[in-house]
């Protein structure tokens, strides 16, 4: 996680826990809003988190927490709040655990299976979405909050040409090698999905909104999913 990253999440959680002045009571939260993210590898997720992040801060009502991005940085919560010890970071991104992996895992005790991480980032990301003012990218948080109506459901897609260019560039890798790394992780997110939640991740019904980002760009990306968030009913 970066210092800016850890910042902001400590500004987040630092919020929903600092009283309001002097009435012993918490700051009101207001009206809650959230935004899960699912994505195509490449096509700017991160990009457009930040930007909407920006955005939704700019334009929503007056509220004590910071619009906050869970990313990368979602693990790290997982880590603190199960007391894991930090060197599982590497197993925890979606589908890095095989099966055979896991069966080592449960003989030996190495580290908890996956199914018990898994289940502990759910747990994660049932409290930040219940909080409000957090956008969650990838992990099924789309499935996972699936019951709470604060809570806006979005689908990133983009051409595969555009995100290998995308994931070139973000990654300093070769056009081989992006390629490569789009369609591995679009195949290890469909997995993830799959085996740990029996869903399927292009099913349209499992989102309010789809924004092919090769045809709107990040900024108007952002736009489109800020509005439909503050408008959520």
């Amino acid at each position: 996680m970066t210092n800016t990253s850890l910042e902001h999440c400590l500004s987040f959680i630092n919020s929903h826990t600092q009283p309001a002045g002097g009435t012993g009571g918490f700051a009101p939260a207001g009206a809650r809003r959230a935004v899960t993210i699912s994505r195509q590898a490449g096509c700017g997720a991160l990009v457009v988190a930040d930007k909407l992040a920006r955005f939704l801060q700019e334009h929503s009502p007056r509220h004590p927490a910071p619009w906050t991005v869970f990313d990368r940085n979602l693990m790290d919560k997982v880590l603190e709040e199960h007391n894991l010890p930090v060197y599982l970071a590497k197993f925890l991104p979606e589908d890095r655990i095989s099966e055979l992996e896991d069966m080592m895992v449960e003989i030996f005790a190495v580290h908890p299976p996956a199914r018990k991480v898994v289940q502990q980032t759910a747990e994660t990301i049932l409290k930040l979405a219940d909080l409000g003012n957090v956008i969650l990218i990838g992990r099924a948080g789309n499935v996972i909050t699936a019951r709470l109506p604060h809570v806006l459901h979005i689908r990133l897609v983009a051409p595969l040409e555009e995100r290998v260019k995308h994931a070139r560039e973000a990654y300093n890798m070769t056009g081989a090698q992006a390629r490569k790394f789009c369609v591995n992780e679009d195949l290890g997110r469909e997995r993830y999905l799959k085996k740990y939640f029996k869903a399927s991740i292009s099913d349209p019904l499992l989102y309010q909104l789809t924004v092919n980002t090769g045809l709107v760009g990040y900024d108007e990306a952002a736009r489109i999913i800020g509005h439909a968030a503050l408008n959520l009913d």
